[in-house]
């Protein structure tokens, strides 16, 4: 798996740095569906994926929230202005294995350090999982220790949506919730892989899909989110970071 992981932290390595103000949101889903066509085995988890939480095939090649959407943001003709929180979701399968990863940021050169509190609480949450996540602990352990970042910052947790087993296909057993109890739940185990993905609101936890597309979820309240997500695997040592970007 460690070639797609390198393959999609490499795609938003790169998307980081040319996204910026100024940038149209199809520019991103173009750039990315030319980057998977040049990889020879490469192929999008995005475009015919139809799951029952969708409406219809996704139909593009990664998902680009804004502001106040966090998860699940279709493209469209939207130019990204000053102060923009963006949210990059990005899965690809090379070679029959998945990775799926996540990052936030804002562009512009005047960020609300609001937004940026709200970004590093999901990083913290990232390291903080990926930290239990270690052969005998269980899987209560990685949600425990996320929500107890995001209730240390004053953020809620929604439960409706968080990490999940990752290999074949994208989404997978066992479903990793942002928040839960330590020392419950599936034991793991050296071979499991997992994406881990903390995503938090700033001033809610309730979300909607966004009628327009059938796809996009949003705040309830119109505030701002931010997601950060790794794929890692279990290991009888320290857990691999897949999509560990340079």
């Amino acid at each position: 798996m460690r070639p797609a992981g390198k393959f999609v932290a490499g795609i938003l390595s790169d998307l980081k740095k040319s996204t910026k103000v100024g940038t149209n949101l199809l520019e991103i889903d173009d750039f990315v569906k030319r980057r998977i066509e040049s990889r020879k085995g490469a192929e999008s988890c995005y475009v015919d994926y139809a799951p029952d939480f969708g409406t219809g095939p996704f139909a593009h090649y990664i998902c680009t929230s804004v502001n106040d959407a966090v998860l699940h943001g279709v493209p469209y003709d939207y130019t990204l202005k000053d102060g923009d929180l963006v949210s990059l979701d990005l899965a690809i399968n090379v070679d029959g294995w998945v990775a799926d990863s996540a990052i936030s940021f804002v562009v512009g050169n005047d960020p609300d350090p609001e937004d940026l509190r709200l970004i590093k609480c999901t990083e913290e949450a990232l390291a903080a999982g990926i930290d239990q996540a270690r052969s005998g602990n269980r899987l209560g352990d990685i949600s425990a220790a996320v929500g107890d970042v995001a209730h240390s910052y004053g953020y809620t947790v929604n439960l409706e949506f968080g990490g999940h087993g990752v290999g074949r296909i994208m989404h997978g057993d066992p479903h990793v919730p942002n928040d839960g109890k330590a020392h419950h739940g599936y034991k793991l185990r050296p071979g499991l892989v997992i994406a881990i993905e903390p995503w938090f609101l700033k001033s809610t936890d309730e979300i909607y899909q966004d009628s327009k597309d059938g796809w996009t979820l949003r705040s309830a309240d119109g505030s701002r989110g931010a997601h950060s997500e790794h794929t890692i695997a279990i290991t009888d040592g320290d857990p691999i970071i897949l999509t560990a970007r340079d």
